[in-house]
């Protein structure tokens, strides 16, 4: 069991790691956009699944398996833009990368929390305000949302996060 373990974990960081796929998220500017077009579609494949569930017309699942394929790009290029920190056993990461994905969870369980504190504050102004009554066909397209999101959310703050590579031909030495 040790040696496939083993096995999977380099191969694991092999494809973490692969320098081609680090190009698509080498600038500030390229992985902004990169979590930008991710989460729209994830938004997209939200929307369309919950409209499959709840409103059953057959476009929305083939649009949603339409999505599938640029989804996992993006997210494969998310996952080798920060080298696997979400994505690798702790084992394989060293001291540097395990506080960084530590600090990634807590920033990103930070804003979860700033959502869920948002939507039950609004909820409940709504409700005391405007005497809003909300019924529970709202409740599950909501709470579905806010579990895709607190999902999710690791990955973009982690890929929001990534320094930018020093360029290798510009390093001048200081002092001299």
């Amino acid at each position: 069991m040790t040696t496939t373990a083993t096995r999977y974990d380099r191969r694991m960081y092999a494809i973490m790691n692969r320098r081609d796929m680090q190009a698509l998220g080498r600038t500030a500017g390229r992985r902004r956009t990169l979590v930008a077009v991710h989460a729209a579609l994830t938004a997209a494949s939200i929307a369309l699944w919950l409209g499959s569930v709840h409103l059953a017309p057959l476009w929305m699942p083939v649009a949603l398996l339409a999505l599938v394929l640029p989804w996992c790009v993006a997210m494969g290029a998310i996952n080798a833009t920060t080298r696997g920190l979400l994505e690798l056993r702790g084992h394989m990461l060293d001291e540097r990368q395990l506080v960084e994905r530590d600090r990634v969870r807590s920033v990103a369980h930070r804003i979860t929390l700033g959502l869920l504190f948002a939507a039950a504050a609004g909820t409940g102004l709504a409700m005391w305000l405007a005497d809003v009554r909300f019924d529970g066909s709202l409740l599950f397209p909501a709470l579905f949302a806010l579990l895709v999101t607190h999902w999710m959310l690791p990955a973009w703050v982690a890929c929001l996060r990534v320094q930018d590579d020093l360029p290798d031909e510009d390093f001048e030495p200081v002092g001299n």
